[in-house]
């Protein structure tokens, strides 16, 4: 197997993903304090701000959809179903989830939609190919 277009992709995709937690922990370490935010969660402890909080829901949303799109790009690489299409579908996908973590976080509603829904399409992208690579 080679190291596709897509795969690379996929790579900066998941290394985007690793990192987004960090946003949300320096706002908790600012808010509570470093031994704090390192403890278990206390309810009497200051909540995180809006954004990070936010932030934390954008990175979980990231890591929910990244558990679909990861095998399917996996699939696309060991069959050779690479394609113009799914190149693309994979730049889309890394651009989409970027945008979504930061609009996201930013209380953004409508480009967050819209981010979301690019993905998933960049995702169904490669269902279909694969899917049509096995026919």
């Amino acid at each position: 197997m080679t190291f596709s277009p897509e795969l690379r992709l996929l790579t900066l995709t998941v290394i985007a993903t690793l990192l987004m937690w960090i946003p949300y922990m320096l706002a908790r370490i600012m808010t509570r304090g470093l031994m704090a935010a390192f403890n278990n969660p206390d309810p009497s402890r200051p909540p995180d701000p809006a954004w990070a909080e936010r932030a934390r829901r954008a990175h979980a949303n990231a890591v929910e959809n990244l558990v679909v799109f990861a095998p399917l790009v996996l699939m696309c690489a060991m069959t050779g179903a690479s394609s113009p299409a799914t190149v693309f579908s994979a730049k889309l996908y890394l651009g989409a989830r970027l945008i979504h973590y930061i609009v996201y976080a930013a209380g953004i509603p409508v480009v967050r939609t819209i981010a979301f829904l690019a993905g998933f399409a960049a995702t169904l992208t490669f269902a279909v190919a694969l899917l049509g690579h096995a026919v």
